[in-house]
């Protein structure tokens, strides 16, 4: 890290925490977030609230009531975040993505901890689950929200032992995917566009949730399981009654609009993969999807027009078409994954590949949050808490999303390889900010840029020139080193 690098991090710090100050009443609440901030951007080897209250010289009580008591307004601050990134980062080619991460905690007093699958441990463990939403181009991403999952059977069932966590009352029990779409609409109320949205099976294995963002005009490119069913053929809609339904005497009258008693039937993806025989007729396609640190990623892919069935049994959306992907690891055969996409038919399959595989960057993101700003080093017991932790920690990776996207092409070497500064560990590299950091005052250079553009215009693509492009195996891909955002903003 240079001289300049370092004489840059106190203003841009004290700039981009500006932007926060109308969510506090009171001055000394606003330092409060600042030391917050810095101490998850130190060096610290555990960044919960005592080490860094200890580094920054306060008692740690301070920080404890920061969390749980002190009077600021986290609506607003995600708000201003959101709003934030709609105004510098907004991009043609944008992707949302939705995942969930989970912590693990022992004992039982732990806000909305119980006994589940944690994906941090790769088994049922005793833990904490967050839903989070993400933002991707191709060149930026960050974390726009968090919030806690609260249980329903061991928690909102037992409202007593929610008043003893902290649970606001009206904090009730809602599905993952409820959690999902309000921090979508959200997102897109303080003006952030997705081009794209993406998840993972457990989201896409909903159709209701699906069709919500059909509703939207939002195109999605969703990971399916194996037993999410459609039709490979449009069945046929009666709409009114035929001349034989006129004399039947017998039975509950029909409703219509109804499929034909003679209609096709539904199946399972997996099924559609096996006896379809438009999909056994086609040759598996190997597409290069991108370069990571074990080489290039490589993906067989076989696609299909198929058609979704709504709440009524009926094709959805009056029987538009819907993409069905069937890809698979050369590597692992039977690895196989299934995604399903309401883009428009002309789509090319190299995008929907590029957007279905885009979901590692918000894993980048959990793994930069927990490994350099402390995401999971929380060890707040109350619910305000824990959410305050899960904002500020967006504020965090956000700031060092902001800082790398300015200053990394100043650290490249020749022919665009990464300068020699680029392998340094974030704690490491931090800890020569410090004392530069402890000084840090409120600035006063607000943020400029351009408005996020509207969504559905023209359906562009992604740029080739911007990413390891997808392609057909054989053509020419540039190389890529991936390196954690945490370790570049190091610099």
């Amino acid at each position: 890290m240079d001289a300049d690098t370092i004489l840059r991090i106190k203003p841009a710090l004290t700039s981009f925490l500006y932007e926060f100050d109308g969510c506090f009443g009171r001055s000394q609440t606003r330092g409060h977030l600042a030391t917050y901030v810095r101490g998850q951007l130190s060096d610290l080897p555990r960044k919960s609230v005592e080490p860094m209250a200890d580094a920054a010289d306060m008692p740690p009580r301070t920080l404890q009531e920061f969390l749980s008591l002190s009077r600021w307004d986290e609506p607003v601050m995600r708000d201003r975040l959101q709003q934030r990134v709609a105004r510098r980062h907004g991009h043609v080619h944008s992707v949302g993505v939705i995942d969930e991460s989970s912590y693990v905690k022992k004992g039982d007093k732990t806000s909305c901890v119980q006994r589940q699958h944690c994906g941090a441990a790769g088994k049922k463990e005793n833990c904490v689950v967050s839903v989070h939403l993400g933002y991707a181009t191709p060149d930026f991403h960050t974390l726009l929200d968090g919030e806690l999952y609260l249980p329903e059977h061991t928690w909102h069932a037992d409202r007593e032992r929610c008043r003893e966590a902290g649970v606001p009352d009206d904090v009730v029990f809602r599905t993952k995917h409820q959690i999902a779409l309000e921090q979508y609409h959200r997102a897109v109320a303080n003006g952030v566009r997705f081009r794209w949205l993406t998840f993972d099976e457990l989201y896409g294995r909903s159709k209701a949730f699906l069709r919500e963002f059909d509703a939207c005009g939002q195109d999605y490119v969703a990971e399916v399981p194996v037993d999410f069913h459609v039709w490979t053929h449009l069945p046929e809609v009666l709409h009114r009654r035929h001349g034989r339904d006129l004399h039947a005497r017998h039975g509950r009258p029909r409703r219509y609009p109804r499929l034909k008693v003679k209609h096709n039937l539904t199946c399972a993806v997996r099924d559609v993969l096996l006896y379809s025989p438009r999909m056994r007729r086609q040759p598996w396609v190997p597409y290069h999807v991108k370069d990571g640190t074990k080489g290039p990623m490589v993906w067989e892919v076989k696609h299909l027009t198929v058609y979704l069935n709504d709440e009524q049994d009926l094709p959805a959306f009056n029987g538009r078409p819907y993409h069905l992907l069937v890809t698979r690891n050369p590597l692992n055969p039977d690895e196989i994954k299934y995604f399903i996409s309401n883009a428009a038919p002309d789509t090319p399959v190299q995008t929907l590949l590029l957007v279905a595989f885009s979901r590692w960057k918000i894993e980048r993101m959990f793994e930069d949050s927990k490994m350099e700003l402390g995401l999971d080093h929380f060890e707040a017991r109350k619910y305000q808490a824990i959410s305050r932790h899960l904002l500020i920690s967006c504020v965090s990776h956000l700031f060092l999303a902001e800082f790398h996207q300015e200053h990394r092409g100043k650290k490249s070497g020749p022919d665009d390889q990464p300068g020699s500064d680029r392998g340094v560990k974030a704690g490491a590299a931090m800890a020569a900010w410090g004392p530069l950091l402890a000084g840090a005052g409120l600035g006063a250079e607000r943020a400029t840029g351009v408005n996020a553009t509207a969504q559905r215009q023209g359906r562009p693509q992604p740029p080739q020139a911007h990413d390891p492009a997808i392609a057909r195996v054989g053509d020419q891909v540039e190389g890529h080193v991936s390196v954690s955002v945490g370790r570049l903003i190091a610099l």
